[in-house]
C-alpha cells in the first residue's frame, strides 16, 4: 500500500498523473522528413485507425470537388441498407431525369427497374450520375430530400465546412468539400462500412453490354489500394482524390483537391497524375509512420484519489480501444497521463468518467480519449473516511520529505 500511494501521490497533487511510460530521458532531436512537394492545393494525409492527422495543407479550404461528392451518395446509401429500409436486392426505376443526366453515367434506360446493387457498382465504378439520381430518388422520393440526408449526415460527422447541393458532384453554386472533411467521410465509409468496400476496389463494371473501368487508378498501382473516389471540379477547381490504402495492419487514407491539370494532357494523363500525388502521400505516412493500439477496454492504466470514498483510490481505464499514431522509432518518447476531473468525489459508479487520458510525444498530444473508473467506490462510512483521511495524508507528508 505505502510504494503504490508514493509512487502517485506526488503527481496527483499537481493535479496531473504522469503514468510509467511519460519517463523522460534525454534523447537527441527526433527529425520527420519533410512531407513530399505536391501539386494539390490542399490534402490531408491521416491514419484510419487513430484517426490522426499526419500530414496536412489547407486542411479546412472548400474547394469544388467534382465527382468524390459520390462517396457521400454512397455512404447515404449504405446507411438506409443498414437501418433496413432497403436491400441490395431492392430495385428502383429509372426516371427521366436519371436517364437525362449528363457528363459520366452507367448508361441505364428510362423506365427499367434496377437493384441497389447494380447502382451502387454504376455509382462507384463509373461515377455515374444516373446511378446517383435513381438511388437518391428510390430513397428519399426527390433528389432535393436526398441531398439534405447528405447534409445531415455531413454534420453528424464532423463535416464542419462542407456543404452539398446535389447527389452527382456537377459543379454548382455552394457546393465546396475540404480535404479533412473528405478524409473524416472516407474514414466513416472505411470504419462503418467494411463491408461495402469492395465496391470501391472493383476495377470494371459491365452494364447493358458496356464496361467501364475505374477512375481511381490506384487500383492498378498499388495491389494493397482500397479505392474510394475521384472527381473533377472544374478548370478553377481541378482534380480531387479520396483514396486509401494498407500494408499490414497499418491502414492509411489521403485526400487531395485541386490537383491542377497538365497542359496539354488528356483525361487519363491528369488521372494519373492524380494517382501518382495520392500514391506519394500514402507511401510517406507508410515509411515514416506507425500505428499502435496502446490501450484496451478494461485495461488498467493508473488509478486516482477519490476523496469521501470507501476506498482511497479507483482503478482508470478507457471504455474503448486506444490507438494512437507516431513516428516510426519514437515509441520510447510517447508519454501516457491521467488529467483528473477536479474534485473527484465518492460515490464512483463503474464506468462513470473521470477525466481524461492524453498520449503525448515531445509536449505534443496525439491522443486524448475519456478516462473511466473500472470499479465502484461508494461512499465511505465515517471510519472509513478518516482512515483514508490520515493514510492520505501520511502519504503526503512522506511524498514532501522524499
Amino acid at each position: 500500500m505505502r510504494q503504490r500511494f508514493l509512487s502517485v501521490l506526488p503527481f496527483l497533487i499537481a493535479g496531473w498523473v504522469p503514468l510509467a511510460q511519460a519517463a523522460v530521458v534525454p534523447q537527441t532531436p527526433f527529425v520527420m522528413p519533410a512531407v513530399p512537394q505536391l501539386t494539390a492545393k490542399a490534402y490531408v494525409l491521416m491514419a484510419l485507425r487513430s484517426g490522426q492527422v499526419l500530414a496536412e495543407q489547407n486542411p479546412d479550404q472548400p474547394i469544388a470537388a467534382g465527382g468524390v461528392v459520390k462517396l457521400m451518395t454512397a455512404y447515404v446509401v449504405f446507411q438506409e441498407l443498414r437501418s433496413g429500409q432497403i436491400k441490395l436486392s431492392t430495385r428502383f426505376p429509372v426516371t427521366v431525369a436519371a436517364w437525362r443526366q449528363p457528363g459520366t453515367r452507367m448508361f441505364l434506360k428510362q423506365g427499367a427497374e434496377v437493384s441497389v446493387n447494380d447502382l451502387l457498382q454504376g455509382l462507384i465504378v463509373d461515377g455515374g450520375n444516373d446511378a446517383a439520381v435513381a438511388l437518391a430518388q428510390g430513397i428519399a422520393g426527390t433528389r432535393a430530400a436526398f441531398v439534405s440526408l447528405m447534409n445531415a449526415d455531413a454534420q453528424a460527422l464532423g463535416m464542419t465546412h462542407t456543404r452539398f447541393v446535389n447527389v452527382t458532384g456537377l459543379n454548382a453554386p455552394g457546393q465546396a468539400v475540404t480535404a479533412l472533411d473528405l478524409a473524416r467521410l472516407t474514414r466513416a465509409v472505411w470504419t462503418q462500412f467494411p463491408q461495402y468496400l469492395h465496391y470501391f476496389s472493383q476495377k470494371s463494371f459491365t452494364w447493358n453490354g458496356i464496361t467501364q473501368y475505374n477512375y481511381n487508378k490506384l487500383l492498378w498501382r498499388d495491389p494493397q489500394a482500397v479505392g474510394f473516389e475521384t472527381g473533377y471540379g472544374g478548370k478553377h477547381s481541378g482534380w480531387a482524390l479520396a483514396a486509401g490504402a494498407q500494408q499490414g495492419h497499418q491502414r492509411m487514407l489521403a485526400t487531395l483537391l485541386d490537383v491542377p491539370s497538365q497542359p496539354g494532357s488528356k483525361l487519363f494523363g491528369n488521372l494519373d497524375v492524380l494517382t501518382r500525388e495520392g500514391e506519394t502521400l500514402l507511401n510517406y505516412g507508410f515509411r515514416f509512420y506507425e500505428t499502435r493500439r496502446l490501450y484496451t477496454p478494461g485495461e488498467r492504466i493508473t488509478e486516482v484519489q477519490v476523496a469521501g470514498g470507501a476506498q482511497p483510490t479507483v482503478t482508470v481505464g478507457i471504455a474503448k480501444a486506444l490507438y494512437v499514431s507516431f513516428p516510426r522509432g519514437a515509441s520510447s518518447r510517447l508519454a501516457t497521463q491521467l488529467h483528473p476531473i477536479k474534485p473527484l468525489a465518492a460515490p464512483i459508479s463503474k464506468g462513470e468518467r473521470v477525466g481524461r487520458i492524453i498520449i503525448s510525444l515531445n509536449g505534443k498530444t496525439l491522443a486524448s480519449d475519456p478516462a473511466v473508473a473500472l470499479q465502484t467506490d461508494p461512499q465511505g462510512s465515517l471510519f472509513q473516511r478518516l482512515r483514508n483521511n490520515v493514510v492520505q495524508w501520511y502519504h503526503q507528508w512522506l511524498g514532501k520529505r522524499g
